[in-house]
């Protein structure tokens, strides 16, 4: 007698179900998703309360990257809930979120703050994204898999640097610290569960109920002070000097990696503003943070380093100040000081940015700076493009791209600041062009007594350096037009 034997059959997979017996038309995960995008939401505050403090050049820049990809994090999740019936990306989430992220954010030191943010945030939300992915219906809620994928391609970047960073700078862990974010992570079931909401624990942005506060000055390795003050004669040629131009883009784009260390500032301290508001900035944050590397790299085509012109700050004087102060203190020279700036300045705080100064910071920069600017950028574009230095030409046109939508920015959220504020608005226009005009008064003038008084006898050291730069950038790419072109408009500010 012959028998037949049947496989048994596949068990089948074990899944999450979004809905439940009382739900209405609103999935399980939609809850799930706020509190994610609270998460990462704070973790781009946490950047910007910690990103001062890196001073390594490239760290500088992926800090800056890092902030507009956590801005698109949350922009994925943001836009899914709203995706869903009664989804509302700003609902209220648990104050136990809160209280884990200011865990964090109130870091002994700098390295810790990095350990807890991509060690204990990252990592955790990373491991809770793959497993919400292994669990759900694949079809179902397939848009939710593929955001949480496409997020997750972002963290991996993410940790490479954090990975490549902690080689080059080992760091051990505060016990007790990793001890506070442990309990928080078990109180918050590791982000793998929607954590519920009670009216009388409602949380806040990381930071907001804590007394943290930003770096004053923002960290360097790199010299801050060039060998010899050679933009006194960049600022008297600039009208009529092609050459005179192409230093001064390079060096001045350079040192627009300013800009995005003010703006994580304003990140951290707008966090009344609407979610488009701080994309927007995240993203003007991130194109500034590239006009400097694109200012450095023309330096480094040029064979210029970064040694011989330096890495100054908007806020130099005061930098300067501060360190000779801190050198008579301590009895040493101001050479020392300067060699020891980064660790005698990090325990410098500054003061929270009030609502007005927020306002002013954007008015400055959106329509005054930017705005000021386009005729001398469009001039430099025009006339390196005829001069066959294509690649500064390139460099001056996606300035121009991305300053022509950040200049949209500002009209756009200025009325909403102003009224945040309580400053009349309307006049802003007229404002800002008065502004402009005192500018241009004043650089013009300046340039005139600079002619006047700048000696250009060769054996001058400053004479010689800023000769030097122009030759050795006219040796590595001639300009055609050099002898050619006509003088240009004064430099604006």
């Amino acid at each position: 007698m012959s028998s037949t034997s049947v496989a048994p059959s596949p068990l089948a997979p074990t899944r999450t179900v979004l809905i439940d017996p009382q739900a209405k038309q609103k999935p399980r995960n939609v809850d799930l998703m706020c509190d994610w995008q609270y998460l990462e939401r704070s973790i781009h505050r946490l950047l910007a309360a910690w990103g001062r403090e890196v001073a390594e050049w490239n760290d500088k820049s992926t800090i800056h990257r890092q902030i507009w990809d956590q801005a698109e994090c949350v922009r994925r999740l943001r836009e899914r809930v709203s995706q869903f019936p009664g989804g509302k990306p700003d609902a209220p989430v648990s104050g136990e979120l809160e209280r884990l992220v200011n865990t964090v954010l109130l870091a002994p030191s700098l390295d810790d703050a990095l350990d807890g943010i991509y060690v204990f945030l990252l990592k955790n939300l990373v491991t809770a994204y793959g497993e919400y992915s292994a669990r759900v219906h694949p079809i179902h809620d397939a848009p939710t898999i593929a955001l949480l994928h496409e997020i997750n391609q972002i963290k991996s970047q993410q940790w490479l640097w954090y990975r490549d960073y902690r080689r080059r700078h080992p760091h051990t862990l505060t016990p007790d610290y990793r001890a506070r974010i442990e309990a928080g992570l078990t109180r918050c079931q590791y982000f793998k569960t929607a954590l519920p909401v009670h009216a009388a624990d409602i949380a806040q942005p990381a930071g907001v109920n804590t007394d943290f506060r930003l770096a004053r000055f923002s960290a360097r390795v790199e010299p801050t002070k060039c060998k010899q003050p050679f933009m006194d004669y960049v600022r008297a040629d600039f009208a009529t000097s092609i050459e005179a131009r192409r230093l001064f883009w390079a060096y001045g784009y350079m040192l627009e990696k300013n800009i995005p260390d003010d703006q994580l500032a304003w990140l951290y301290w707008g966090h009344y503003m609407p979610w488009d508001w701080h994309h927007d900035i995240s993203r003007h944050l991130w194109d500034e943070s590239r006009h400097g590397d694109s200012g450095y790299s023309r330096l480094c085509d040029f064979g210029i380093t970064l040694e011989e012109v330096g890495f100054a700050s908007y806020e130099q004087a005061e930098r300067e100040k501060t360190l000779g102060e801190i050198a008579t203190q301590k009895g040493i020279t101001r050479a020392e000081a300067e060699a020891q700036q980064l660790e005698l300045l990090r325990p410098f705080r500054a003061e929270p940015i009030t609502k007005e100064l927020l306002y002013q910071h954007v008015f400055m920069i959106g329509m005054v700076a930017e705005t000021g600017h386009f005729v001398v950028k469009n001039e430099g574009y025009v006339d390196f493009k005829e001069g066959q230095d294509l690649d500064s030409a390139e460099m001056m046109l996606f300035d121009i791209i991305d300053e022509t939508a950040h200049v949209q920015y500002a009209h756009r959220w200025l009325p909403l600041l102003a009224e945040e504020a309580g400053i009349d608005n309307s006049d802003y226009r007229e404002r800002a062009a008065k502004v402009r005009e005192e500018y241009q008064a004043n650089a013009i003038k300046s340039a005139d007594e600079l002619r006047q008084k700048l000696s250009r006898t060769p054996g001058d050291p400053c004479f010689d350096f800023y000769q030097d730069l122009l030759a050795r950038i006219r040796a590595t790419t001639p300009l055609t037009n050099a002898q050619t072109c006509p003088p240009r408009s004064p430099k604006p500010m």
